[in-house]
């Protein structure tokens, strides 16, 4: 290999890395928006009316379940293709790899005790992050699975177990083991982890509804950093069930305690002013 293609490869595959790997957890998503937007339509040309529950259930079961997972589960059989197709082709990529995992095992003691720590620590820094974007009073949008959840209560209810089957392992298949895979192989650990969380940060604006660009953005600074614990999870772990679980418990006690104040927020005011 001549040195002007090491210098060109030693640029090309971290730009190439980058934009693949988010290009990777776009299109998931992408195909998700489509999906459910093509189920809606179905359902309404049958002559099933959606309301915004049943659009939101919708979008969890094409986005993270089919999009996400899928894209994900896709990705280790496609990537030889392109690869050969590289190494043919870009002198800078000849020796591109094809070996790509996404490694899952029942987690052994030692990951459950990570699973704890981790579900903690990302819920202490979420909670910490919400008290100081109280504290310098930021005009952060509202969820909207949140405000359809404080609208329609029970469907906080199916929110809490799909945190755990569909939310958690669809995100974490296609952020951590696709996206934060894919930029740790060129950019190390370190910098894959930090990228691949501000990435999934990032499209959370998407589900934000109202507030100032200022606000969202440092409501998205504030979800940056659980999203960290679930990066450096797996990369302790090299186990996508790890990461998975954290985020499932992670959602699923934010939707819990949302369910807890929105269905029983009057009677535990009544209860507080009693027993004062």
């Amino acid at each position: 290999m001549s040195t002007l293609t090491t210098e060109r490869g030693d640029i090309l595959r971290p730009a190439f890395a980058i934009v693949s790997g988010t290009l990777v957890g776009a299109f998931g998503l992408a195909l998700g928006t489509v999906l459910t937007l093509f189920a809606a339509a179905l359902l309404f040309g049958i002559g099933i009316e959606l309301t915004a529950a049943s659009l939101l259930v919708l979008t969890l079961i094409f986005t993270q379940g089919v999009g996400c997972a899928g894209v994900a589960l896709a990705y280790p059989r496609i990537r030889p293709r392109v690869a050969a197709f590289l190494r043919e082709r870009v002198p800078a990529f000849e020796d591109a790899r094809e070996e790509f995992s996404l490694p899952a095992s029942v987690p052994s003691l030692r990951e459950l005790l990570l699973v704890v720590g981790g579900y903690v620590t990302a819920l202490g820094l979420a909670f910490a992050g919400a008290f100081l974007l109280t504290q310098v009073e930021a005009d952060a949008g509202a969820n909207q699975a949140a405000e359809i959840g404080m609208q329609n209560p029970e469907v906080l209810l199916f929110l809490i177990p799909a945190s755990f089957l569909i939310i958690g392992p669809g995100e974490e298949l296609l952020f951590r083991g696709v996206v934060q895979g894919r930029f740790r192989e060129v950019l190390g650990p370190v910098a894959g982890i930090g990228l691949a969380s501000a990435i999934f940060a990032g499209i959370h604006i998407f589900a934000l509804t109202g507030g100032t660009l200022t606000g969202n953005l440092l409501a998205l600074g504030v979800l940056f950093f659980p999203s960290l614990v679930f990066g450096v999870a797996y990369e302790v772990t090299d186990n996508l069930v790890v990461p998975s679980l954290i985020h499932g418990a992670y959602n699923a006690t934010l939707f819990s305690l949302l369910y807890v104040v929105v269905r029983f927020g009057p009677e535990l005011e009544e209860m507080a002013a009693a027993a004062l």
